[in-house]
């Protein structure tokens, strides 16, 4: 390795240099940060509508901004969790062991 790659903190965008930082280059942009973010939204709301639409909770839920991203550039665990495993299972993959 002839040099280690180091995103600067540009932010609050600490998932992407997160990622980016250990995975060693530019992978991953607060714009497939978001899509991931909206992906587990549309998730978590789907699972909140197996108890009922018409239920208290479900509409408490609706009302409630994203727990998985903001505007300032905030993104959960979850988002850094699916991202991690999508890479891992990648490199698995290239080596023959994930099918």
């Amino acid at each position: 390795m002839e040099s280690i790659f180091h995103e600067k903190q540009e932010g609050s965008l600490c998932a992407q240099h997160c990622l980016n930082n250990l995975l060693q280059g530019e992978y991953f942009s607060p714009v497939e940060l978001s899509s991931i973010a909206h992906q587990l939204d549309e998730e978590e709301r789907m699972r909140m509508a197996e108890g009922g639409v018409t239920s208290e909770d479900y509409r408490t839920f609706l009302q409630q901004p994203s727990g998985n991203m903001d505007d300032s550039g905030f993104f959960s665990i979850q988002v850094i969790l699916y991202l991690s495993l999508r890479v891992i299972c990648q490199i698995a993959k290239l080596t023959n062991s994930c099918r």
